[in-house]
């Protein structure tokens, strides 16, 4: 009865150790941000090559795990002391052990995110499986939002998984009820499908990628259909008003592509948290 007790919401130590955990994690994310658009690039110039019977661009190793973790400046391998969360970056003082290059501090940025948004998920939702899924919902968030930052791309082996692992969270209604879940997919998928559609036949360019229209398929798989409008809602408005500040200050041309993965990211990670806020929010204007 003890052990159970520490699954349920609002439990101090099962939160304490997903902010540990999540700081662990947090180290691993960044390798995956860093490497997984270029282990992409990569297979698709040896793809080409292959198309036009030529040798691959690329014939090394490079995955999430080889080659080890090295200084991009001085090519210095990073040691396991050095490599640990938040710490080793505070001991180093923010630079290389071997070359004093600069470290960039969005590296410990998203690793103490990572452990404090794995805490808050942990102390709403409880340790249970469903609690333990939705951390690794917001861990696949965190590591497509600056993926999309930097690239302007969301990768199928970070949308896909979030998606089908929603609908197995849902597949008993531990969220919302399945067929809700499902239809919540479909229609994710399908509105910003439509919406890019129309932005095409008059732009005659697209307005979004594919992997927005995926990830808020995924998010509609966590929450359903009837959390959609709220999720479409926020993101656009944020994405709006930044995308106007960003031109107003000259930052951006019109025509300047602005990842949308954020937004959409944020606004889903709000809706699991507030959903019911929000959606109560939201009928209260609409009916004034």
């Amino acid at each position: 009865m003890d052990t159970l007790l520490f699954a349920v919401p609002g439990s101090l130590l099962p939160t304490l150790a997903a902010a540990l955990f999540g700081l662990l994690i947090g180290s691993f994310l960044n390798v995956v941000i860093y490497r997984m658009p270029k282990m992409m690039q990569r297979e698709f110039d040896n793809a080409c090559a292959e198309n036009c019977g030529k040798e691959p661009v690329h014939s090394d190793t490079f995955t999430l795990s080889v080659p080890r973790s090295a200084c991009p400046h001085c090519g210095h391998q990073i040691t396991m002391l050095e490599n640990i969360p938040v710490l080793s970056y505070l001991v180093l003082r923010g630079k290389c052990s071997a070359c004093k290059a600069p470290i960039s501090a969005r590296y410990p940025a998203i690793e103490l995110t990572s452990a404090l948004l794995a805490a808050l998920l942990v102390w709403t939702f409880g340790s249970g499986w469903t609690g333990l899924a939705i951390v690794v919902f917001g861990f696949l968030l965190l590591a497509m939002t600056f993926i999309d930052l930097d690239t302007q791309f969301l990768p199928d082996d970070l949308t896909y998984p979030l998606l089908w692992l929603g609908l197995l969270v849902n597949l008993n209604g531990a969220l919302v009820p399945l067929r809700d879940a499902v239809i919540g997919a479909v229609a994710g998928y399908m509105v910003l499908w439509s919406v890019n559609a129309l932005y095409k036949l008059v732009r005659k360019h697209d307005g979004m990628g594919n992997g927005d229209f995926k990830l808020l398929a995924a998010l509609g798989a966590w929450m359903g259909w009837g959390m959609l409008p709220s999720i479409i809602l926020l993101s656009s408005v944020v994405g709006a008003a930044i995308g106007i500040l960003m031109i107003v200050f000259g930052k951006h041309g019109r025509d300047t592509r602005i990842p949308f993965g954020p937004y959409l990211t944020g606004a889903g990670l709000l809706a699991l948290l507030y959903g019911t806020q929000i959606t109560a929010l939201l009928q209260g204007v609409v009916q004034r």
